[in-house]
This record gives C-alpha cells, sequence and structure tokens, in this order.
C-alpha cells in the first residue's frame, strides 16, 4: 500500500469488566499502528463503563468512547452501528470486549488486501478458546472454527451465502473479520430488528450478497467461551441449540427470504438453497426422521438429566 490506511476497530461491549481491559490491549498490541479504536457501550451496569472511559480519557488520539441517548441498551446491531456511523478509518474491524486480537491481525489481513485488490472482506479462522479459563478440563477443549470448504480463496457473491444455507460454511467470528469502509455504504451495516441471535449471520447475508470475501487459512483472533457469551446464554434458555430447527433460526430465515426479494435477487441456486432450508421447517419430522442421529440428539437433550447430558456431552 502506497500509504498507511487507517483501521477503525469498533469492540461494543455490555458489562463486560472482567474481560475488556484484555481485549484493549490486543488491540494496543498491534504491529499496525495506524488504528483508531471505538469502545461502544450499550448500556452497561458495572465497572466497564469506567473502564472504557478512562481509556479515552488517557489516549483521546487513539480511543474513543461512545454511547446511546441516555445511556440505554439497544442490542448488538444498533451498537455496532453506531460505532460504524462514528469511525474515520478505510477499513473496519470488529472485536468483542470478550475476546482477543493475535498482534499481526491487521498486519497481515492489511497485506492480503494488497495482494487481492478486488477483495472488499477479508476473514479467517477463529480460535474457540476455553483454554483462557486455566482449568484442567478446559486446557485441550480449544478448537478452530471453520467457515468455509476451501481457504487462502477469493469467494464471488453470493456463493458464500449459497453454502451458508447449505451448511457447506459458516459465518466468520465478527473479531476475525476486515471490511473495506465503502461496503457500509452498500450494505447499510447491520440489521437492528436482530439485537442478539443470529445479528452476525443477517450482515454477513448482506455481506456475502454483495462483496467478495478472501477467506485465509490463518487465524488472528480467539473467541472466548464461556457462560456468559451470546450463544451460551441462548442455550442456556434453551433459544439455540446447534444443528437443530430453532425459531430464532427460522425468524432470520424468513427476514433472509424477504430481503432477497427486496433486493431483487435471480440466482436460482441461492433461491434453492433457502427454499431447502424452510422446508426443514415445514416438516419437522420429516426433517428429524432423515437425520437419525440429530433426532437421538434430540431426544437426549429433551428427557435425560442436565447431569447426564453433560456426562455423554449432548
Amino acid at each position: 500500500m502506497s500509504h498507511k490506511p487507517l483501521v477503525s476497530g469498533i469492540m461494543i461491549f455490555l458489562n463486560a469488566e472482567k474481560f475488556i481491559e484484555e481485549a484493549i490491549q490486543s488491540v494496543f498490541a498491534q504491529t499496525y499502528n495506524n488504528w483508531e479504536l471505538l469502545l461502544v457501550d450499550d448500556g452497561s451496569t458495572d465497572n466497564s463503563t469506567a473502564i472504557a472511559q478512562r481509556y479515552a480519557q488517557q489516549y483521546p488520539e487513539k480511543v474513543s468512547y461512545l454511547e446511546h441517548k441516555g445511556h440505554q441498551n439497544r442490542g448488538m446491531s444498533a451498537t455496532r452501528n453506531l460505532g460504524i456511523h462514528n469511525a474515520k478509518g478505510d477499513y473496519i474491524a470488529f472485536l468483542d470486549a470478550d475476546d482477543i486480537w493475535l498482534p499481526q491481525k491487521l498486519e497481515k489481513q492489511l497485506a492480503i488486501f494488497s495482494s487481492q485488490p478486488e477483495a472488499d472482506v477479508v476473514c479467517g479462522l477463529t480460535k474457540f478458546w476455553y483454554s483462557w479459563t486455566e482449568k484442567p478440563q478446559d486446557i485441550d477443549r480449544d478448537l478452530m472454527r471453520e467457515i468455509a470448504p476451501d481457504y487462502d480463496t477469493l469467494f464471488d457473491s453470493p456463493r458464500l451465502l449459497t453454502l451458508l444455507l447449505e451448511s457447506q460454511a459458516r459465518t466468520p467470528a465478527t473479531c476475525s473479520v476486515l471490511i473495506r469502509r465503502t461496503l457500509f455504504d452498500i450494505t447499510g451495516g447491520f440489521e437492528e430488528s436482530f439485537q442478539g441471535m443470529y445479528e452476525d449471520q443477517a450482515f454477513f447475508a448482506k455481506v456475502y450478497l454483495k462483496a467478495a470475501v478472501f477467506v485465509t487459512s490463518d487465524c488472528w483472533d480467539w473467541y472466548r467461551q464461556h457462560p456468559n457469551n451470546c450463544c451460551s446464554m441462548a442455550e442456556q434458555a434453551g433459544k439455540y441449540t446447534p444443528g437443530h430447527l430453532n425459531p430464532a433460526h427460522l425468524s432470520f430465515l424468513n427476514w433472509l427470504s424477504k430481503y432477497l426479494s427486496q433486493q431483487g435477487v435471480k440466482d436460482t441456486e441461492l433461491w434453492d438453497a433457502l427454499q431447502k432450508r424452510l422446508w426443514s421447517y415445514k416438516h419437522p419430522i420429516l426433517y428429524y426422521l432423515s437425520r437419525p442421529k440429530l433426532l437421538v440428539r434430540l431426544i437426549a437433550q429433551r428427557t435425560l438429566p442436565v447431569t447426564v447430558r453433560h456426562w455423554f456431552q449432548i
């Protein structure tokens, strides 16, 4: 690159006092130094607000503190959009307050943009980070979040969206992406009707529909696994079970159907993949009968005591 573009890192947080300083420090540790960090408060009631304000006061040239009017809690999508609206960078990156970036994340991703000028997004593998607890039972649980059938590959739109609906790809962890700022002008940012679950899938569906995405085989971010992150809380509340039919996923699919219609999308392969996913909700018995392992798992989850399910990792 002929100049050093500014990267806007957006960190949303809600009651994150336990982890937020470690996340912030992982930004300060970047080998690429032309960045700004926007700390966006979603109505915290713990000490994380004071921590974020302290960093903004101590490093005003690098760090900004933002909040909704009246210190409201408006959900993840609206809070990320507030950060995007105030960002000054040529590129946008995200980091939740309980996760961390590895030091070379921004440097390496910007280098890929230099070598892949047609790319609008660069993303890669993310480590599901269990070992942060340093407990013996968690030390060997870390694993990589696989997101595509091929790596070190540029996917033209809307290929990744079709693969996502076919369960051949997953959305990247939000902390893994680096995105050209211009793409937000095209897509409109995050869907604010999605305040928690599937807010990432709704956003990446919009991105995959418009963007060329380079998926690298490298990992530059660690996604902390703990009982209070969004997915874990949804599972505990019975609102989400990976691999199973659930109301939140159906809401996402219905939203996507309307969105594709509004955008005038004619891609038959994409529509076929979407209709197949919707079919499973229209015919749930047939769906589970066609997947006997999933059916057994569902029965076990609904009938066995919690202690037994944990023993068998169900």
